[in-house]
Order: structure tokens, then sequence, then C-alpha cells
């Protein structure tokens, strides 16, 4: 069993180097299809954390009067906190809200200057409220407008653009993933065919090999295994090239995403995932590879 493998690794390897040139411009359009896929998974990772990112952020305020019982705004807490849309509610209290305003505008010495002078804290406790999802968001502010009262709230703050942004931004990156994976299938087609013309010049520069196989009762599987070997060897050399390849992109882009996405760490997601993104390469190369060499080799010994 062994000895079989040995030789049908020897003779796919022998195969790649008597076809250097058409071996090189077949893993080059290979290297293409799995950059698209490596493109869809990194921007995929990226607009993702950003999109969740924004939805963190947005929320439903709740400000309350400045002379607003504590317990009041805590019972208002806890009846919100039931709400089944509700995802979380964070209190801050007056104190709070002074503390975080001086830290805000800390190199803002007129505004520093300007709470100095004041005798007592004049920004008032609220509730920041969080829901599982964005589009609930519109009932909650709806529902607090019904319940609380005007006595006890000061205003119940809610951008509804903010959705729109969301949506906005789910949609572009909805499109550019299915914009990519068209791509990648169209590439990976190409590939395919180039593949399969690559082997079919071997199958035939074979041929005389291949018939006296065929004289001696050598079987079907043993005649197409160096090809199909051969297809794998494409599939295994142009993942691991793409991989090594993109270790330097990702450091390098990994500096421009934190503007945008300040919670995400591509480099840290591109390492914890190194080897299931690196098995996933080779799965689609190999594909691409094995595939086309069964259709030439099939193609040969059915004529």
């Amino acid at each position: 069993m062994f000895t079989n493998i040995y030789r049908l690794l020897k003779y796919s390897f022998q195969s790649f180097w008597r076809q250097k040139l058409l071996s090189v411009a077949t893993m080059a359009v290979m290297l293409l299809v799995l950059f698209v896929f490596q493109g869809i998974f990194i921007f995929g990772a990226i607009g993702d954390n950003a999109l969740e990112s924004i939805k963190g952020k947005i929320d439903v305020s709740l400000f309350f009067q400045v002379d607003a019982p504590e317990d009041e705004i805590l019972a208002v807490k806890n009846e919100v906190e039931k709400l089944d849309v509700v995802k979380g509610v964070e209190y801050i209290s007056r104190e709070e809200a002074l503390k975080l305003f001086r830290e805000r505008h800390r190199k803002d010495e007129t505004v520093t200057q300007a709470l100095d002078e004041l005798d007592d804290n004049p920004l008032s406790a609220s509730l920041n409220i969080k829901t599982h999802e964005t589009d609930q968001l519109p009932v909650v502010a709806a529902y607090l407008n019904n319940i609380v009262s005007e006595s006890l709230v000061d205003e119940v703050s809610y951008n509804e653009d903010n959705k729109a942004v969301i949506d906005r931004l789910t949609a572009i990156i909805t499109v550019s993933e299915i914009a990519g994976v068209i791509l990648a299938l169209f590439l990976a087609i190409v590939a395919i065919l180039v593949a399969f013309n690559t082997v079919l010049l071997g199958i035939y520069s074979n041929r005389d090999e291949i018939s006296i196989m065929r004289l001696v009762g050598a079987s079907n599987i043993f005649i197409r295994g160096p090809f199909i070997g051969l297809g794998v060897i494409y599939g295994f050399i142009t993942a691991t090239i793409v991989m090594l390849l993109s270790i330097p992109v990702v450091y390098a882009m990994a500096p421009n995403v934190i503007p945008f996405v300040p919670d995400f760490d591509l480099v840290n997601w591109f390492n914890s995932g190194f080897i299931g993104l690196y098995l996933l390469q080779i799965g689609i190369s190999v594909s691409i590879g094995v595939v086309s060499s069964m259709i030439a080799i099939n193609r040969y010994l059915e004529a």
C-alpha cells in the first residue's frame, strides 16, 4: 500500500516539474480565487465587527428631572428591565453624570471653570437602555413615553437616523459579500478550466505510458492517481502561498482598521483562526485541483 502511495506521489511530482510553466499558470489563477475568498473572510469579519460596534453604542436614553427621587428612578429601571426586548439598563446617577461630563471636557477650561462656580450639580440622572436588536429601540422609546410621568422625566432621547445608518451598512456588507462570492465562483470556474487543460496536456504527453499501463492491466484508479495527486499538489501549494502572503497583509492592515473598529483586533482574529482558514483554503484549492483532474482523466479514459 505504502509503495503504491509513494509511486503515485512520485509520478505526480514528476508531472508537476515536467510542466513547470503550465503549473505556475494554473496556480496563479487558483491564487486569485483564494485571495478573493480570503478577502471575503477578512472584510466580512471587519464589517461584522463594525456593525456590532455601532449597534452596541446605540441605545435609548431616559433623562430625569434634576429633582427626581432616586427610588422612583430605580423603580422605572426595574420596570424597564422586565421587558423581553431589553438587553440591559445602565443607571447613571447625577454624581456619575457630573464625573463623566468633567472627564469629557477636562481640556476645556471654560466649561471646567463654569462648573466650579456652580453651587449645585446641574446634571440629572439617566438610564441608558440597550435592546437585543436595534429595531426594538423605537418600541422601547414609545413605551417609555407612555408609562413615565412628565413630572419625573425630562427627555426620552432616541435618534431614528441611527437605525437607517445600520440598515445601510448591513446592506453594503451583504452586497459586498454576495459580489465577492460571485467573483470567486467565476474565478473558480476559470481555475478549473485552466487546471483541466494543464492536466489534459500532461495526460497527452504521457499517453504512451498510460497505454502501457492499460496493456499490463493497471486499474483506472492507478492511472488516475498521479493526475489527481497533481491536483492535490496544486491546491496544497497554492493554499500555503496564500496564507503566507496574507500574514504581512493582515499585519499591515491592522493599524488602519483600529480607527474604524476600535474593539476589533484584526491580527488576533487572524492568528486565532489561522489553522481554520488554512484548512479551508486547502479544501477549496484541492477541490478545484481534484475536480479539474478528474474531469480531464475521465474524458481521456472514456475517449
